[in-house]
């Protein structure tokens, strides 16, 4: 008798509780391994951010018909819930469901994943392997389980980018961990009392460096002595407002025009072509010895804030044989639709279980953490990754291979960063969104001028001359970065 072996899943987020939802739809049986004491540990750390997208982008289907069976009552579809209300409303009733709950461990942070009895080395026998995994429980014992395949969906939010401009700590950045915070802090909440009259450094340009920005500044009418230095590493900030009012996703384009209003009105200190260098302790606060524009200069705060976004934590795949591009750190296949020195959109095409494999047969992974260190990530984009994994492990290859993916848009391609320049639009033309499923392009145009045998439509390529996207229109993706 064949043993029926179980299908890990790590992660008990928004996709990894997808994941396990399409595999129990499926008839197949799910492990999901968590690291923290609940479902949506991670996103209970951003629990006092509101997201861009409404109810209907942040439900997966499943999941939905799943809590169907329940008395479950569904958010209104137009809402736009805050990381707090995802996990009390949704995740929480998903991970609760007796479909699910009997299999998920909380407290399991894993700790490696290899085929059972093989190192990375050998080939012989090894598709015909299991994978193992191995974990930790919240008391330090060790468990491990033989499994069929692995879905991972761990996130990122936990491996937070460093102040360097290089990607690596600056000089006693960790010597100074009591006084620097990563992501988005709750400084009007919970970490109130460490940011109110304080003079803090938010050092990013993403939506992420702008929440807490704009939290900073509400926090500053209720405190006035608050003191906002805000440091961005481009040398402009002409695409700080993304799509604006061309964006599909109105909350994500308010929160970008807040930003140039607020920087417009003179209500925080902008440091543009930012790099850090040095951090040190200056009695109760910090001395920040940066360059800005080239130029070298001090700057004394109380905190800083680093938002310069996430990289997947790859350690426990190092015994499997894992590809992935070199600078964006995610699937090859993926890669060139979501880096962001080609693209600024986060319109992506069509993808699924096709652009995720990897030489391991029967890993996979899935959710933010498949965009490598590149952003604009929706759940939504999760949500149909893992629907198109659960159908190809259920021996369903047809409905696996006919993704749809319809994301918003953000009505903004940017040449900023590319030129360099701060006279650089923040639009750069449209490109008639993402090209249709099964065609080798990025988006419409590219798609159009290959099929009329020409090179591409070029995008990547800086434009000397950006134009911005017409007013009121959802435009497309290429161009340059963001």
């Amino acid at each position: 008798m064949v043993e029926e072996l179980p299908i890990a899943v790590v992660g008990a987020g928004p996709v990894g509780l997808a994941a396990a939802a399409h595999l129990v739809e499926r008839g197949l049986t799910p492990l999901v391994l968590e690291r923290g004491p609940a479902a949506g540990h991670a996103v209970r750390a951003w629990g006092h951010v509101r997201v861009f997208s409404p109810w209907t982008y942040n439900i997966d289907a499943a999941a939905r018909r799943l809590l169907g069976t329940t008395d479950w009552t569904a958010p209104d579809d137009d809402a736009i819930p805050t990381g707090g209300e995802i996990v009390d409303r949704y995740l929480e009733p998903l991970a609760a469901h007796p479909a699910l709950a009997p299999r998920i461990r909380y407290g399991a942070e894993v700790t490696a994943i290899a085929r059972d009895g093989l190192d990375k080395l050998t080939t012989a026998g090894r598709d015909a392997a299991p994978l193992r995994v191995r974990w930790r429980d919240a008391e330090g014992t060790e468990h491990a389980a033989r499994v069929r395949a692995v879905i991972d969906a761990s996130g990122t939010w936990f491996a937070p980018n460093p102040m360097g401009a290089d990607g690596l700590p600056v000089p006693g950045e960790r010597a100074a961990a009591d006084r620097i915070a990563y992501g988005i802090p709750d400084v009007r909440g919970a970490a109130r009392n460490d940011y109110a009259g304080a003079r803090v450094l938010v050092v990013g340009s993403g939506h992420s460096a702008i929440n807490v920005v704009l939290d900073l500044l509400a926090l500053q009418q209720e405190a006035p002595e608050t003191r906002v230095l805000w440091a961005l590493r481009r040398d402009g900030v002409a695409t700080l407002a993304g799509g604006g009012l061309n964006d599909a996703l109105p909350a994500r384009g308010a929160l970008g025009l807040a930003a140039r209003r607020a920087i417009d009105e003179g209500r925080l200190d902008l440091l543009t072509g930012f790099a850090a260098e040095r951090v040190e302790r200056e009695g109760a606060g910090l001395r920040v010895h940066a360059r800005s524009r080239g130029t070298p200069g001090d700057v004394s705060v109380d905190r800083i804030v680093v938002a310069t976004g996430f990289r997947p934590d790859l350690g426990f795949l190092r015994e499997l044989r894992i590809a992935l591009d070199p600078v964006v750190e995610a699937p090859p296949a993926l890669a060139p639709l979501i880096d962001p020195n080609l693209h600024s959109c986060g319109t992506v095409r069509p993808h699924g279980v096709v652009e995720l494999s990897h030489p391991e047969p029967g890993v996979y992974i899935v959710g933010m953490k498949s965009y490598g260190r590149a952003p604009t990530f929706l759940m939504a984009t999760g949500y149909e990754q893992v629907r198109s994994i659960a159908a190809e492990l259920a021996g369903d290859r047809e409905a696996a291979r006919a993704v749809h993916l319809v994301l918003p848009e953000t009505g903004v391609c940017s040449t900023a960063a590319l030129s360099g320049t701060e006279e650089a639009p923040a639009a750069a033309g449209c490109c008639g969104g993402p090209a249709p499923a099964g065609v080798d392009a990025c988006c419409v145009r590219d798609a159009d001028a290959k099929a009329a045998g020409e090179a591409g439509c070029g995008c990547g390529d800086p434009a000397p001359a950006a134009v911005p996207a017409p007013a009121k229109t959802a435009t497309g993706c290429c161009a340059g970065a963001a």
